[in-house]
């Protein structure tokens, strides 16, 4: 069973996290293109699974860290899974496009697939789908609204903190 809460006061909006003892299975934008509601199934995290979560979050929205070590938890299908996981591959600080990506996972010819398994990230900021730009360096989709994207790509590149 799945453990849940709320950040209501994050720098970027709301955020919906969900886990359990295994680690991270959501972490969602509560407003946004693609706002993510509460499973009827998850229940209020009263033991502090999230706890180490949420410390994490503070801290990267300081500026002061690089790499979260909170465990996640991929449910999704093989290639979303492969594309998932090359994101956490892409540098603190550093963009890439979705040609790279998927030149990266050694399918150049399935970028519009790497798009929407971009777009899929059930983990968002953790799982930095928000690194991924287009190939002309534009800010395209993100479930948590573009300003939130470039908030979140300045804040990398050191040219603000968003607490």
């Amino acid at each position: 069973m799945l453990s849940y809460s709320l950040i209501d006061d994050s720098p970027v909006g709301p955020l919906l996290l969900a886990g359990n003892g295994d680690g991270l299975h959501a972490l969602a934008f509560g407003a946004g293109s693609r706002p993510r509601t509460i499973d009827p199934s998850w229940r209020p995290d009263t033991g502090g699974v999230l706890t180490s979560v949420r410390n994490e979050l503070d801290e990267y929205f300081a500026g002061k860290l690089r790499r979260f070590t909170t465990p996640v938890i991929f449910a999704g299908t093989a290639f979303q899974r492969q594309v998932w996981t090359e994101l956490c591959r892409i540098p603190y600080g550093e963009t890439i496009s979705y040609m790279e990506l998927a030149t990266r996972i050694k399918n150049p010819k399935a970028v519009r697939a790497v798009g929407l398994a971009n777009g899929a990230n059930p983990i968002a900021i953790i799982v930095p789908c928000h690194r991924v730009i287009g190939a002309n360096g534009s800010l395209t989709g993100f479930g948590g609204g573009i300003p939130t994207k470039r908030a979140l790509l300045e804040l990398e590149k050191g040219q603000r903190t968003l607490l």
